[in-house]
Formats: C-alpha cells, sequence, structure tokens
C-alpha cells in the first residue's frame, strides 16, 4: 500500500483522514508498534509531537520502517526544529502558534505544515501570507465549534485542523462544520495503554476514531 501523502506541499494533510493522533513519545522503542497500530485502525496520519527527547528518532523510525504512515512533527517552534523534523523523515510540520521567523521556514522546509492559530487576527494574517490551512489551538479553551462556526462567514477560505480538549464525543460536531478538514487528538492513545504497549487497544480505539468521517 502506497502512503496517501506525496512529498509536495501541493497534497493537504487535512483531507486525508477524519482524526490525526498527537503522539507523545517517551521510548523511541514504542514509536514503529504505535505508528502501526494506528495505521491498522485506519489512521495513517500521525503527528509525533516534539516534546520529549525520543520524538526526533520515533519520526525517523516511523519514516523509515512504516511505509503506510504519514508521519509528521509537531509541537514545532523554532526554525532548528523545523530542521531536524526534515532531516528526520517528517512529511508534515504543525505548530502550536506561528511567528514570521517560523512560518518562513516551514515554508521554506517543502513540506505541508499547520501553523496554530486562535484568533482571528492571526487568520487574517496567515491569509495575507497566502496560507489557508490551519491549526485552531487550544480548540475547545479557544471557543470550540462556535468560534470556527462565526469565522466560516466572513473567512471562508480558511481551513482549520482543530487540536486541544477534543476527544470522541466532540469530534463529530466539529468534523461537521465546512471549514475543517480534520480534527486532532489523543483519546485513542490512553496512557495506560501505552505504558502496557497494548497495541490491540490502540488499533481498536483508532478503528472507532476512523470511523468519524462525515
Amino acid at each position: 500500500m502506497t502512503s496517501p501523502l506525496p512529498p509536495s506541499p501541493a497534497v493537504s494533510v487535512l483531507d486525508l483522514a477524519p482524526v490525526v493522533p498527537v503522539v507523545v513519545v517517551r521510548d523511541a522503542a514504542d514509536a514503529v508498534p504505535l505508528a502501526r497500530a494506528l495505521v491498522a485502525g485506519g489512521l495513517p496520519v500521525i503527528e509525533v509531537t516534539l516534546r520529549t527527547p525520543a520524538a526526533t528518532d520515533a519520526i525517523r523510525a516511523i519514516a523509515a520502517e512504516v511505509p503506510d504512515a504519514v508521519v509528521g512533527a509537531g509541537t514545532v517552534i523554532t526554525p532548528a526544529q523545523v530542521a531536524d523534523s526534515v532531516a528526520a523523515g517528517a512529511r508534515f510540520l504543525v505548530s502550536p502558534g506561528w511567528t514570521d521567523v517560523l512560518l518562513d521556514a516551514m515554508q521554506a522546509s517543502g513540506l505541508p505544515f499547520l501553523p496554530g492559530v486562535s484568533t482571528t487576527s492571526e487568520v487574517v494574517a496567515l491569509l495575507e501570507r497566502g496560507v489557508h490551512e490551519m491549526k485552531f489551538f487550544p480548540a475547545e479553551a479557544a471557543g470550540g465549534t462556535a468560534y470556527l462556526t462565526s469565522l466560516a462567514g466572513p473567512l471562508p477560505q480558511a481551513r482549520f485542523c482543530p487540536t486541544g480538549g477534543i476527544g470522541l464525543a466532540s469530534a463529530p460536531d466539529y468534523l461537521a462544520l465546512p471549514n475543517v478538514g480534520c480534527v486532532g487528538g489523543s483519546w485513542m492513545l490512553p496512557a495506560e495503554a501505552i505504558a502496557a504497549r497494548d497495541w490491540d487497544r490502540v488499533e481498536a480505539l483508532a478503528r472507532e476514531a476512523a470511523a468519524l468521517r462525515t
């Protein structure tokens, strides 16, 4: 099976799966079996956050050993992290927020990217820079579905991957919005399952999340 995302910024990460698992890898040895479980459950797009020392090695391992996964780097906040993520084999980049310096680095990488926004002004500023796809973060704390619904009228050209506080029960409400392509979440990765290396449970929860596509 060929990975669904060619290495081209013209391909939208938002349209590959209804849910993007947001993964915190503490032990790089868990990266490959975890990714295989997510892919088997129907969630091939995997965001590995750069929150732990193991993150870059995890991206490298998934990129090398799980060809059906589209692995990206999340919590990217510096140009150096952009470079490290590209070198590790990341296929896309996600940031919790953005600055001109960070945006320049992400654009120069040649990878698809989702800069984080939580205000209308940030959205407008990105649209001025030619960026139309964004991460809405922290989604629940920043206004949730009501806020995104309000943006759809005046800014229909902006599309979002809301992330932050979203779970299985609330995800369908986000996915029903016209300006939402997918949601990010970690509910299919419960800490106890990861600690026990219960990959069958992760696969089952991933399959449940993959069925949310509207």
